[in-house]
């Protein structure tokens, strides 16, 4: 879509300003009733659009994503746009600057025309926990679109936007891209600054592109990748390996247990059909077992929790926030309680209390330490499988999309949602969801490919062979 556009764009058949006003006629008709974005960047979007279309008059040659409309998950800051995490305690805060990955696309005079709504600071998997309003699904508005990315999933699969950026913790990129029916990558650790975004848990967090395609994912991926000053754990990639893919060399692992029970019936059989489509093709399938990968969602609910309570530690009423009745305030004790106990929502506090409990005194080493210890076991046990096979698959999510509220009073049954795609964040390896097919019911079935650690384009090229394999059947 974004090289279709860019062609659209030298060829004048469609200026910037026609095809950005596009976007927003297409927000404007569909939005009302998906609820995908939180606030609108109309005015400044079409000033730029006209300047790309002087430009181009003029004959001066563009960027591949210059003059494209994009939209990002509000948990990145957009100078002098709002920044809120969906939440209530950030509802009227302004970005002083531009998240690294902002700069970067501006860079590339690609152009944001909007925020897309989330789970609270990220934490959920359905977007019900946004502070503002649930996102619906494109595909069955009666469901989830899932979490915490699902504003930017949904934009996307609504073709409300040409591509958006997510955030993914355990999984929050990709399990939405999966309930929605569109590409969602996750690179490796490091590989995008972090820098801008606003922390949840900065061992886990990573930035990703949601696309309609895997070759819109390299072209945004390569946009907004890269080493910064401003995030220590980020390094540069473009001189790794960029090795290109033909089945018949293609070792590919089948981890036993993401096929195990607890994944919906349909979803299994959708994913081992297309495993067998690519043995027929050459490919060699390759049973392996990651034992320890069982312990990551249990050991995620550990050290992220552990991470968001230090990282909201932040918001005390002081900086960023305005409490509601300060002049009842008597003392700094009640700013801070009125201040956290009207601006986070259920979700945010059961983790905040989580976490500061496994960080406390007598329960650091029963609880914070062990799932530190248990995290080196997994990434010991990826690197290990990685050394026999090029590329694991699996399902993305344990089912289809499930409906609104269905979830909502069973926090351990909504956390099950990511129990396929955490073990990438515990482990740093990148992943990608495809568009493997569709359910009887019309809903979208999620293939995951992973790789090992720095193979962000290899896996890349390797995903986009797949998704023409998958369109060709």
């Amino acid at each position: 879509m974004i090289r279709e556009l860019h062609q659209k764009l030298i060829d004048r058949s469609i200026s910037d300003v026609d095809l950005v006003n596009g976007y927003f006629k297409t927000i404007e008709e569909k939005d009302p009733v998906i609820n995908a974005f939180l606030s609108l960047n109309k005015e400044e979007a079409l000033i730029q659009a006209k300047k790309v279309d002087e430009k181009i008059k003029e004959g001066k040659e563009i960027h591949l994503l210059e003059g494209i409309p994009f939209a990002v998950k509000d948990n990145m800051l957009a100078k002098d746009l709002k920044a809120t995490a969906g939440s209530k305690i950030l509802e009227n805060y302004i970005a002083t600057y531009d998240a690294f990955v902002i700069k970067k696309l501006k860079k590339e005079n690609a152009i944001l025309i909007g925020k897309t709504n989330l789970d609270e600071f990220a934490m959920g998997s359905s977007t019900e926990n946004s502070a503002f309003f649930p996102t619906k699904n494109p595909c069955d508005t009666e469901r989830v679109p899932g979490g915490s990315s699902g504003g930017s999933a949904a934009a996307v699969a609504s073709k409300m936007v040409s591509f958006a950026l997510g955030s993914d913790t355990g999984g929050s990129i990709r399990q939405p891209a999966s309930f929605c029916g569109v590409v969602g990558f996750k690179p490796t650790y490091g590989a995008v600054s972090r820098s801008g975004l606003i922390a949840m848990a900065s061992s886990l967090d990573v930035i990703g592109p949601i696309t309609q395609s895997v070759e819109d994912a390299i072209v945004v991926f390569k946009a907004i990748a890269g080493q910064d000053k401003m995030d220590s754990t980020s390094f540069d990639l473009s001189a790794s390996k960029d090795k290109k893919w033909k089945f018949n060399e293609v070792k590919i692992g089948v981890p036993e247990e993401y096929f195990a029970e607890g994944v919906d019936s349909e979803v299994k059989q959708a994913i081992q059909t297309t495993l067998q489509k690519l043995k027929k093709e050459g490919a060699q399938l390759q049973k392996i077992q990651i034992t320890h990968d069982s312990y990551a969602l249990p050991c995620y609910y550990i050290i992220m929790p552990a991470e968001v309570s230090t990282n909201l530690a932040r918001y005390d009423g002081i900086r960023y926030a305005r409490p509601a009745a300060s002049e009842k305030i008597k003392n700094l004790q009640e700013l801070y309680f009125q201040t956290r106990g009207l601006g986070f929502g259920t979700e945010v506090k059961r983790r905040l209390i989580l976490g500061t409990y496994v960080l406390s005194k007598g329960y650091y080493d029963a609880y914070y330490k062990k799932a530190q210890k248990v995290r080196a076991l997994i990434c010991q046990e990826w690197e290990q499988a990685f050394q026999k096979v090029d590329f694991v698959i699996t399902p993305t999510t344990p089912t289809v999309a499930f409906k609104l509220n269905e979830k909502t009073q069973n926090p351990l049954s909504m956390y099950l949602s990511d129990i396929l795609t955490v073990g990438a964040n515990i482990s740093g390896i990148p992943g990608i969801n495809l568009k493997n097919s569709e359910t009887k019911s019309g809903l979208p079935v999620g293939l995951q490919i992973l790789g090992s650690r720095f193979s962000d384009y290899s896996l890349l090229n390797f995903a986009k062979e797949v998704e023409e394999l998958i369109h060709e059947g």
